[in-house]
């Protein structure tokens, strides 16, 4: 009787933990925002996948969103391990999906955030948000703090509170680096982007920075990060975590992230997306 009453509990407990919890995985699907456009985004991101899957002893295979917008739903419909999410996108995961943040990088000049500009060009004689009416506006992408969220809350705290009757025009550019060509190429008159985007543009073209004019910046949020599912096995979240970490401090590692355009990785937590939550409401923007 007791031989049996063990081991009916020894199998109510496989029947209550899910498999999932304990396997050992021998691939990882990890998602990319379209930050920039996807052959860059591909280029930048391959060299780290490849040193992730050498670390790891699991294979990183990587698949770009075609756009920002529906990230969530791509991510659960994909079945995604995880994703190098942007910070809003990032916050809606957190929320809606339980995602778990585990590093994000620190940038070449030292921050492991980033902020949001609006600018023109120096020729447009725009210098204030009066001076944009009846102009072109090229947003990112609605789901992107830098590229919509902040424009939004921006305008709203000076008076515009509705910007199809403010604008002559407005559209989405896709990618940041298509936002700041817009308004470098004239087909549109303001624009918004992330600074990291907009200062690595400035650093390979010089003409950037004297053809453009930066109006407003946002304040800060989390760099890019990687987010994995909730239930990816614990051993597993433990070694991408170490592998980023540890980077820095790696020979090989350190020549990855030279062509990742960043100095280390540094933990991250669901309370460094504060300012994002802050920011969406500022914005009276629902998720």
């Amino acid at each position: 009787m007791c031989k049996q009453y063990f081991l009916i509990v020894i199998l109510a407990g496989f029947l209550f933990f899910p498999a999932a919890a304990f396997a050992e995985q021998d691939e990882l699907l990890i998602g990319l925002i379209p930050e920039v456009n996807v052959f860059k985004q591909r280029e930048r991101f391959s060299p780290l996948a490849d040193y992730l899957s050498e670390k790891t002893g699991v294979k990183v295979k990587l698949t770009i969103f075609s756009k920002y917008g529906g990230t969530v739903e791509r991510f659960r419909s994909l079945n995604l391990d995880g994703a190098f999410f942007g910070s809003f996108t990032g916050a809606t995961a957190i929320e809606q999906l339980g995602v778990e943040p585990l590093a994000r990088p620190v940038n070449l000049d030292g921050s492991s955030t980033y902020h949001g500009y609006i600018f023109v060009r120096k020729d447009s004689g725009i210098r204030n948000v009066k001076d944009m009416k009846g102009k072109r506006m090229a947003f990112v992408d609605k789901a992107t703090t830098a590229g919509y969220i902040f424009p939004i809350a921006y305008f709203k705290e000076n008076g515009v509170q509705d910007i199809d009757k403010y604008f002559r025009e407005y559209y989405f550019a896709g990618s940041h680096d298509a936002a700041i060509y817009a308004v470098l190429n004239k087909k549109a008159d303001v624009g918004a982007a992330k600074h990291s985007v907009y200062d690595k543009l400035k650093r390979n073209d010089p003409g950037l920075d004297r053809e453009l004019i930066i109006l407003a910046e946002s304040p800060k949020v989390p760099s890019n990060g990687l987010c994995v599912r909730k239930d990816l096995n614990r051993k597993l979240k433990g070694k991408f975590k170490s592998a980023l970490l540890d980077m820095d401090k790696d020979p090989k590692g350190k020549i990855v992230l030279e062509k990742f355009g960043a100095l280390r990785f540094i933990e991250t937590t669901a309370s460094d997306y504060q300012p994002v939550f802050d920011l969406i409401k500022r914005a009276g923007i629902k998720k």
